[in-house]
């Protein structure tokens, strides 16, 4: 596909956005900061018509980088509610109408130089919600229909080792944020199957964990990560991976123990990896990763050992990339910010499908659903699939 060639409909959005959409029958929903607004959006997926939008002013802006606008967090549904999150203005639900269902205002402040990004999940009756990184950092846990809380746990902070050096963008000037470390997770949590029982990951700064969905209380912890991490765990054949960012680590440790497992459990550990914001997947034994710099990896689940490293070259002068890759079909998906959408086997043998540009810049993954795919860009919210 291209600008012009199997698009469906294109629909413009009224400022730049890092969230992904989300799909549920004939409806698209996705957040957007408008102004001093946050916002849900909710498109017709036929054709591209906004039916609605809704959302509060905000009460106190935040501090961000220009790489991240506000209303980075994707909604989630469940076919009945629609809930986001809208940082530090608070955890919003709401029906198919756009109807306010409830609301949680009080849950403090999301304060860190470089912005939120942590996504809502619903499972069962609850929904989870990563609130941070910055000054406030603690992993909740609300009932879906009400929004109140099951459960909190806190989350300590601290600086691990020495800063990366400050971005060079005048909305992320630490003096915005006196308090905010140079640490933290934008990790949206993950729920698995791990043996006979559901257990929900997180990666946080030093360590990936599991914990009971139910109570939140934690069943094993894993160290081996940096003090950043981007990333959500992937799960597989009883193996959980946690990659952290700014080139630091990533690890695999065999799920189903109890306690520190580090020690125990890890299979492997890297030292150093490259940047990564978006996720990965797992296939038939093998991990699948386009990095922030440009590159797709694949690495072999068990070991860890690189099996390729490819940079992927598109039109656009950008190649960087935050998308999360979709994998559909034994496909991978990703966009970079550049608008560049490739499209490559996850084979151990690497072989580049395709490469469509779409010339708008973008930080979000790809979305598929029924035979169509579904891409946000900063400028527009594109339909892409044949006649």
């Amino acid at each position: 596909w291209s600008k012009a060639e199997n698009v469906r409909w294109r629909v413009p959005l009224p400022e730049a956005g890092n969230s992904t959409p989300v799909v549920w029958g004939d409806k698209i929903f996705v957040t957007q900061a408008v102004g001093d607004r946050r916002t849900l959006m909710c498109f017709n997926r036929a054709d591209g018509q906004q039916l609605w939008q809704v959302g509060v002013t905000t009460r106190e802006k935040e501090p961000t980088h220009s790489t991240n606008p506000y209303c980075a967090a994707s909604p989630v549904t469940d076919g009945e509610r629609v809930i986001v999150s809208f940082a530090s203005d608070g955890l919003y639900c709401y029906d198919f109408s756009g109807k306010e269902l409830w609301k949680r205002t009080d849950l403090g402040r999301q304060i860190h130089i470089w912005g939120n990004a942590a996504s809502p999940v619903i499972y069962q009756n609850l929904c989870f919600l990563n609130f941070g990184p910055g000054e406030t950092t603690y992993l909740l846990a609300v009932e879906k229909t009400t929004g109140k809380t099951v459960w909190k746990n806190e989350e300590p902070g601290g600086d691990a080792g020495a800063p990366p050096p400050a971005p060079k963008d005048a909305a992320a000037d630490p003096k915005n944020a006196p308090r905010a470390k140079w640490v933290g997770s934008w990790t949206t949590p993950v729920i698995v199957r791990e043996g006979d029982r559901d257990s929900l990951l997180m990666s946080w700064p030093g360590r990936v964990c599991s914990l009971d969905p139910a109570t939140g209380r934690q069943r094993w912890t894993c160290n081996g990560l940096n003090p950043l991490v981007y990333t959500s765990p992937l799960h597989a054949n009883g193996i959980v991976v946690s990659m952290g960012g700014y080139n630091g680590m990533a690890l695999a440790v065999r799920a189903g123990g109890a306690g520190d497992v580090t020690s125990s459990h890890r299979l492997w550990h890297h030292p150093r990896s490259p940047q990564r914001i978006g996720s990965g997947v797992i296939h038939e034994g093998h991990i699948y990763i386009h990095n922030d710099p440009g590159t797709a990896m694949c690495l072999n689940l068990e070991t860890g050992k690189e099996v390729w490293n490819e940079r992927l070259k598109g039109k656009s002068a950008t190649g960087a990339n935050w998308s999360s890759v979709l994998l559909a079909d034994g496909k991978c998906y990703t966009i970079t910010q550049g608008g560049d959408c490739f499209v490559f086997k996850a084979s151990p043998t690497f072989e580049l499908l395709a490469m469509n540009p779409l010339g708008e810049r973008s930080n979000s993954s790809i979305v598929a659903a029924d035979g169509a795919l579904f891409i946000r860009t900063h400028k527009a919210l594109w339909c892409i699939g044949g006649k």
